[in-house]
């Protein structure tokens, strides 16, 4: 399976309208710290599938020549991970979304007029999308009531998307994400104590996690302009950035 980040900033993105930081600023340049909101690209042999569909998506899809998709997956219902979807309007109609039956609920009253065709998932349940193995499991994202990460399996190998998410990771969830091949994580600020963020892991928690699931490799993802410019900040962390690619 093939891996491409779409998107790895936060809720604003980067550059952030107005800021003049050396980050914002690196983004304005055209730099690796210019970050569109979060979706990940996911293809196999039979099809292409998104996790998240934030609302940078038409220019995601243009810039990526993505022409069709086989079936979405939303982690919750925050506007910068699903309001993309509407960019589907007169391009592809009845696509299969795929998520927990109250994320559905919230955002398909927003998005009803694509008529996507609705697939219920049950947290911690496998099924099946373009030949890949897929799972939902638990994440805590205060105040969301159900987020969830993404399992995604293929011969083998093993993807984990922890979605949005806080260091206060279930250990049913733990077990289900041991030993990934590729572990992409929440790590919205470098240092959560000091910027008082605690709904989204911070580099540290996002370290912490991939250590202890034993990833083989981590990238983290969600990445606000609180970092350093992407050149600085890739020399401490496994800084993502949009575009970047992985074959599993």
């Amino acid at each position: 399976m093939k891996v491409t980040l779409l998107g790895t900033g936060d809720a604003p993105g980067t550059p952030i309208i107005g800021c003049n930081c050396l980050t914002c600023q690196d983004g304005l340049k055209g730099g690796k710290s210019n970050r569109l909101r979060c979706s990940i690209l996911v293809e196999s042999e039979k099809g292409t599938i998104l996790l998240d569909t934030g609302p940078d998506l038409r220019q995601q899809l243009l810039e990526h020549n993505i022409k069709h998709v086989d079936g979405v997956i939303w982690t919750h219902g925050h506007y910068d991970h699903f309001t993309g979807f509407g960019e589907f309007h007169r391009v592809q109609r009845k696509v299969d979304v795929y998520g927990l039956a109250e994320t559905l609920d919230y955002i398909l009253e927003y998005l009803a007029f694509l008529r996507p065709r609705r697939n219920n998932v049950k947290i911690n349940e496998t099924f099946e999308i373009i030949g890949l193995r897929i799972t939902l499991f638990e994440v805590k994202h205060r105040p969301v009531s159900n987020p969830v990460g993404v399992i995604i399996e293929e011969n083998g190998k093993k993807v984990v998307f922890t979605g949005d998410c806080e260091r206060q990771i279930p250990q049913k969830s733990l077990e289900m994400i041991d030993s990934p091949d590729l572990l992409i994580a929440d790590a919205i600020v470098p240092d959560s104590d000091v910027l008082h963020i605690k709904k989204h892991m911070d580099a540290k928690d996002a370290l912490e996690l991939a250590q202890k699931i034993k990833a083989k490799e981590v990238v983290f993802t969600h990445i606000s302009h609180f970092f350093k410019p992407h050149s600085i900040a890739a020399q401490e962390f496994p800084m993502g950035y949009d575009g970047m690619q992985f074959v599993i």
